[in-house]
């Protein structure tokens, strides 16, 4: 929702006079809009373009160089009065006659339609476009009756490339309307949105349900249905722009396309990276050549959480101009912009080194270091809600999360590992540095840290023995905290990492096996780490708010209480050697 106004009457108009301050070197305020800073080139055409506040960068943030030369904007989702449009086209001339494009809206065509009438009867040369882009609202047979979504983007931009290169009317004209119609969009929403000033949403999407085929006023969508995960929500935007294509292409291989793939006002940029990344494969695999792409918040409404993918098959005269440079405060586009992508990388893994030679008793011990890192992974998932909660507190609540990436990850690598013949300091290390990249931050990394350290201790050649056990431990906690630069009493995982090292080392000495040494070290670490509830932060992310942690523990030692005590009830566990002998 809209959570900073004054008078909602005057959302729109206190928002363009904002929109304008903040960008006096390219755009200037107008009455009924803004238009390009710079005064209009002598005999130029001018394209204008419009619509209703709410869906920034649309329309006032698409003006600029290489852009729009102006945009009129009116009420929130609500169409520029005639007037208004009117105002902006007169003040954006050149005297080279001016095109107006906006979206099919009935508001809009109204209102513009209005405007070009009024233009024309005081002798202004003036044509529209009414962008058409929308696959949802209507079928191919009624394709002029479609609405316009981020899909205007395109036909805004190769108009305008046009214009700057000094072409006439006729010719930015039909550019205008051959990018419209060789431009499909297809998007959903997942929640509605809310209008300055109003109690509640426009419209509601029930929870892991989704609205498809979403309009950028608030409209619901056509159909409703399950929310899938971020590749299955690409296969559905691809396949169903891929589904019709413009007149004269019969199949997508071989074509070029401007692809766009936009937010509509919540879903945030990494979000949609990730979908343009399945997106992308999914277009190379159908043979489509991607020229220029954009992923970004392009049209948007307002804190709508939505995603709309927009495919123009470009043509060589369409290339040139979509790939220009562009200067607008809502999009910008550089010399570097190519007229054909390069092929994708071909991202390899970096080459894992060769397992070296291990003892078998080494070998062994890395099978039973599989059964330990299972038992810490199941322990953590189990809790990840719970660490986030504890870390919240002070920090950014990330520590469950990270934990179980980091687990998980070190898992994987040590099962890699140990198949391939490793002994247990090179499943270790596998294991260490899985989890430092996949866990990353604080906890990511001296998790690394002190498996990498444990390993070095262990070694793959030698039996690993009670003292060696206990040498490992220490070596771990050493590292750690060389790393780390906290101490005791820092109201960190080493509250709870030292006594346990202590105590295993003390009961390893006096002559008890290492899983029963373990199990009542891990008690004690499990007490410290309770402990440190009634400590102030010292160092670290939670120290900035350490009066907000006082009263519960900290993230980290309790985390690391967990694992040891998992650790422990896996010690004790039979191997599935073992089994099979029984």
């Amino acid at each position: 929702m809209t959570r900073l106004s004054n008078d909602p009457a005057r959302f729109a108009e206190q928002a363009l006079d904002g929109f304008a301050a903040a960008h006096p070197g390219l755009v200037r305020r107008v009455s009924g809009g803004v238009v390009r800073a710079a005064a209009p080139a002598p005999g130029r055409v001018a394209v204008v373009v419009g619509g209703g506040s709410g869906h920034y960068p649309a329309f006032a943030g698409l003006v600029g160089d290489g852009l729009a030369h102006g945009a009129a904007v009116g009420n929130v989702f609500a169409s520029p009065s005639a007037r208004q449009v009117r105002s902006v086209a007169r003040a954006a001339s050149g005297g080279g006659g001016i095109l107006l494009a906006y979206g099919n809206y009935a508001g809009d065509v109204l209102n513009f339609t209005a405007a070009r009438v009024h233009l024309e009867a005081e002798g202004v040369d003036c044509r529209a476009v009414a962008v058409t882009d929308d696959l949802a609202s209507a079928p191919a047979e009624q394709a002029d009756r479609r609405r316009g979504i981020a899909g205007g983007l395109v036909v805004f931009k190769v108009a305008a490339a046009a214009a700057d290169r000094g072409l006439d009317l006729d010719e930015v004209e039909r550019i205008a309307r051959l990018a419209n119609a060789r431009t499909r969009s297809f998007g959903v929403a997942l929640t509605g949105c809310t209008l300055p000033g109003a109690a509640a949403p426009l419209f509601a999407v029930p929870g892991g349900r989704m609205a498809v085929g979403l309009g950028i006023h608030g409209e619901p969508g056509i159909d409703e249905r399950d929310r899938p995960s971020a590749d299955g929500l690409a296969e559905l935007l691809v396949d169903t722009v891929l589904a019709e294509l413009p007149a004269g292409i019969d199949a997508p291989a071989g074509q070029r396309a401007a692809v766009l793939l936009n937010g509509l006002g919540s879903v945030k940029y990494e979000e949609l990276f990730v979908v343009y990344r399945r997106v992308a494969e999914l277009l190379a695999a159908a043979g489509v050549q991607v020229v220029a792409p954009a992923v970004g918040e392009l049209v948007t409404s307002f804190e709508m959480a939505g995603v709309s993918l927009t495919v123009c098959w470009l043509t060589d005269e369409l290339v040139p101009l979509w790939c220009a440079p562009a200067d607008a405060p809502g999009f910008r586009r550089g010399l570097s912009a190519t007229a054909a992508a390069p092929p994708a990388p071909v991202l390899a893994e970096e080459a894992e080194e060769p397992v070296p030679p291990a003892s078998p008793a080494s070998r062994a011990a890395g099978r039973r270091l599989l059964g330990a890192l299972v038992a810490a992974r199941d322990a953590v998932d189990a809790h990840a809600d719970e660490l986030g909660r504890i870390d919240a507190l002070a920090g950014d609540g990330d520590h469950g999360i990270g934990m179980s990436r980091g687990v998980n990850a070190a898992v994987s690598a040590a099962v890699a590992a140990v198949a391939a013949g490793a002994g247990v300091g090179t499943a270790l290390t596998r294991a260490g540095d899985a989890w430092a990249d996949a866990g990353g931050g604080t906890s990511g990394a001296l998790w690394g840290v002190a498996l990498r350290g444990a390993a070095v201790a262990l070694g793959d050649d030698r039996e690993p023995t009670a003292a060696r056990v206990t040498g490992a431990v220490s070596r771990a906690l050493a590292d750690v905290t060389r790393v780390g630069g906290a101490a005791v009493g820092d109201k960190t995982l080493v509250d709870a990492f030292a006594p346990f090292a202590a105590t295993l080392a003390d009961r390893v000495q006096a002559g008890q096996p290492v899983a029963a040494a373990w199990r009542e070290a891990a008690a004690v670490a499990d007490v410290a780490a309770r402990a440190t509830a009634d400590l102030v932060p010292r160092v670290g992310r939670a120290r900035p708010l350490a009066h907000r942690s006082v009263g519960a523990p900290d993230a980290g030692a309790v985390s690391l209480a967990l694992i040891l005590a998992a650790v422990a009830d896996a010690a004790t566990a039979p191997t599935r050697e073992e089994e099979t002998a029984r």
